[in-house]
């Protein structure tokens, strides 16, 4: 761990513990001295390992046998957040004991709100392309078992899916910021501790399977609230538990969300190729639904790229696997691929190619088709701007009176960031009942979040 990276896997270790700054410091004096070393450590030089620094020589190892001793389990270099990694980012291609130890200090910090986990910006480059890379290569988790004091059940696994299925909802209808804090307290008291129980490899495996989906959620509510390195994280969380359970297409839901970051944050040829990897290596695993909304995501990204050919292909292919989607053959996760979802994001694309017709015939479509209210609001907002670019502005005040209505009680970045720049749209047009729906949008985001 770098000496500017807190280090945010000790942190979480010492607040489980239950054990202060001063107290470690001294702890750790104590089992030098069982090993002949004179040792004089105060809570400052804690401050400084929290901030990244490495004691040297036996101290990393002492830290970890105090630790475990509190904790009453083994722990090692690598759950403090200081072993040698020869020039990888911490946890790349390690154990996924140690991977689990990793999540879930996020996890704590994310609770506890800690600025530098909170506020962190999204990473790029190598280091947002290898957790997609380790997820599409080998090596595979050839064993996933652990052992633990307590045993996990079935039960513990329906009460994840139920969990997840909860949140998601809560989501839709309320907003992430609102769900956030929700999901992130679940993970901490009822998600951790199984991750650390006793369970055979099968059920080792259902155990990530429906941790990764509960994670996912996790990042989508981050991503919502605009916390976007917290997001990525949570999503290359939700990744390496997906490789864990063995199931592919869980895998490819996950780069989907990654996809779908990767075009609000304006990195477009990263889309594509994130896209292109969750296809390639899902295969067979790839459901309809995933497939339909990853070539759509490909199709705003080659719109935007200026790449019309390759925009009209991937709407084509959006199209075609849309149209063989069968409700209740696909799995919870990508529910949200409801009817009229690949309509409002062909919609976008063909916008963005400057197909005003075309696009306006996908978004009537997508306004047709019922969705929950925060579907709802984006197919709103899709076509009262087509209908302001086409000149009816009186026509776009309807629809954005409607988009307003819906929006209510929802808290959400996301929303709140479209219902502003339909607002700037309503006003340029010059209409008064424009000028109307734009007060009604006013009201809307007087709240404060």
């Amino acid at each position: 761990m770098g000496a500017t990276e807190p280090n945010t896997l000790l942190e979480a270790l010492i607040d489980e513990a239950g054990v202060s700054r001063a107290g470690l410091a001294a702890h750790v004096n104590q089992a030098g001295r069982g090993r002949g070393l004179s040792l004089r450590y105060e809570h400052t030089a804690v401050a400084r390992w929290l901030k990244g620094q490495r004691p040297r020589g036996q101290v990393p190892d002492l830290i970890c046998e105090v630790l475990g001793g509190r904790l009453r389990r083994a722990v090692s270099l690598d759950d403090i957040g200081m072993a040698a990694h020869d020039g990888r980012a911490p946890g790349q291609g390690s154990s996924l004991t140690g991977f689990v130890e990793r999540a879930t200090a996020l996890w704590r910090s994310d609770e506890q709100q800690r600025p530098h986990v909170v506020a962190a910006p999204a990473v790029t480059g190598t280091t947002a392309v290898m957790p997609v890379w380790e997820w599409e290569n080998p090596p595979e988790d050839a064993d996933v078992s652990r052992t633990g004091t307590s045993r996990v059940s079935m039960a513990d696994i329906a009460t994840l899916r139920a969990a997840r299925a909860h949140y998601e909802l809560m989501y839709r209808r309320a907003g992430g910021i609102a769900t956030r804090s929700r999901i992130v307290g679940f993970l901490n008291t009822e998600t951790a501790p199984l991750l650390r129980g006793g369970y055979s490899d099968a059920m080792g495996r259902q155990l990530h399977r429906a941790t990764g989906g509960l994670v996912a959620v996790a990042g989508i509510c981050a991503y919502d609230s605009d916390a976007h390195g917290l997001a990525q994280r949570y999503f290359h969380q939700a990744l390496r538990l997906a490789k864990a359970s063995g199931d592919r297409g869980l895998g490819g839901y996950v780069i989907a969300l990654l996809v779908n970051q990767s075009l609000f944050l304006a990195d477009y040829r990263q889309s594509v190729a994130f896209a292109e990897a969750a296809l390639r290596a899902a295969g067979r695993d790839i459901t309809p639904a995933l497939a339909a909304d990853l070539h759509a995501m490909q199709a705003k990204a080659y719109a935007h790229l200026g790449d019309g050919g390759s925009a009209l292909k991937s709407i084509r292919r959006a199209e075609s696997e849309a149209e063989r989607i069968r409700p209740g053959q696909e799995p919870d996760e990508t529910g949200y691929v409801q009817p009229g979802l690949v309509n409002v994001q062909v919609a976008e694309a063909l916008l963005s190619l400057g197909d005003l017709p075309s696009a306006r015939e996908h978004a009537v479509a997508a306004v047709r088709t019922p969705a929950h209210d925060r579907g709802r609001v984006h197919r709103l907002a899709m076509l009262t701007t087509i209908e302001l670019r086409q000149g009816e502005a009186d026509r776009a005040a309807v629809t954005a009176a409607e988009m307003a209505d819906r929006a209510r009680g929802m808290e959400s970045q996301r929303l709140r960031d479209r219902l502003r720049s339909v607002r700037e749209d309503l006003v340029v047009s010059g209409s008064a009942e424009a000028e109307r729906a734009a007060e009604l949008i006013d009201g809307s985001l007087r709240v404060p979040l």
